[in-house]
């Protein structure tokens, strides 16, 4: 390989995609730089500018340039960082979170139409052959944090909740197809009939690959909020993407409106328990049954977002 064959593929590439061509509007009224970093800031877990400029590679006087424009246009507040009084804390403003929402969801429509153009039976291999090349660029370093990012379901996702929370469940505790049923009446209810403004999806994505998923939906009670499905990816593990989907459940929950969070789940699942702990879940109930060909110990855990809100003011 050469340095004009990886040439002629990146002149290829940005033509497919449409990245020169400015009457699409895909990105107005923002740039291609601009939209990748409100797309870092809806997505990523490190929002520090020095962060920020170490991820995406920019100098630091442009990095200003830009984030002064959101600041001026609304999208973005800065303060000092907790970590580090010397940093610049980055935070997307509600007019900021819809922004990139609205950016993010015309991206996906636009790689939705190129994709559709692609026969089903050649996708496995346009998958397979853009994970060689992502994993022979970046040198085999291992994932990192930041590298996973949380975006809302794509065609397929929901069906890849399903499938994996059956195939880990059955290889880790050795559940049986009734859970499957369970995980499928779940999705099929919300993909039936949900209501985005008090519902939501989340799907984890590593290397352009799913490796989590959770859901808020509404409970019974119109001021509970339940979470479902938490599931991790067990070669994903380690790099706290359960800790950032819980968390993205309950900051929803709480822009929502809602008072608190519920979840179900059994006693086995030890490592999931240790995340709800730390997010301040609550046990408030156990009991015994015998499900999915197991007997188990049910658990029904809460988290209240009021008493949250009291604590973090407090502080």
């Amino acid at each position: 390989m050469t340095v004009q064959d990886i040439r002629t593929f990146n002149r290829f590439y940005t033509k497919v995609i449409g990245a020169l061509d400015y009457s699409r509007h895909l990105y107005a009224p923002y740039t291609l730089t601009e939209s990748r970093v409100l797309y870092e800031l809806a997505h990523s877990p490190r929002t520090d500018a020095a962060d920020l400029r170490t991820e995406l590679s920019l100098d630091a006087g442009y990095l200003s340039r830009i984030l002064n424009k959101f600041e001026q246009d609304g999208l973005v507040e800065r303060a000092p960082s907790r970590r580090d009084p010397r940093r610049t804390r980055i935070t997307l403003t509600p007019r900021g979170r819809e922004t990139a929402d609205l950016l993010d969801e015309r991206t996906n429509e636009s790689v939705g139409r190129l994709l559709s153009t692609v026969p089903a039976a050649d996708r496995p291999r346009l998958a397979e052959a853009m994970h060689t090349v992502r994993e022979i660029l970046s040198q085999g370093r291992p994932p990192r944090r930041e590298d996973v990012v949380l975006r809302e379901p794509a065609p397929g996702d929901l069906g890849w909740i399903i499938q994996r929370n059956a195939a880990v469940y059955a290889a880790e505790y050795g559940f049986d197809a009734d859970y499957e049923a369970l995980v499928a009446r779940i999705v099929t209810d919300f993909a039936e009939d949900h209501d985005p403004r008090l519902e939501r999806v989340w799907i984890a994505e590593l290397d352009g690959r799913p490796v989590g998923c959770v859901m808020c939906v509404r409970d019974d009670a119109p001021t509970t909020a339940r979470l479902r499905l938490l599931l991790v990816e067990p070669d994903a593990r380690g790099l706290g993407i359960g800790d950032r989907l819980v968390t993205a459940v309950v900051d929803f929950a709480r822009a929502a409106g809602y008072r608190d969070v519920v979840l179900w789940t059994n006693d086995i699942l030890t490592a999931a328990r240790r995340v709800y702990q730390r997010h301040g879940f609550v046990l408030v109930a156990e009991k015994p049954h015998h499900s999915f060909g197991k007997d188990l110990k049910g658990q029904d855990w809460r988290l209240d977002l009021l008493d949250l809100h009291r604590t973090s003011q407090d502080g």
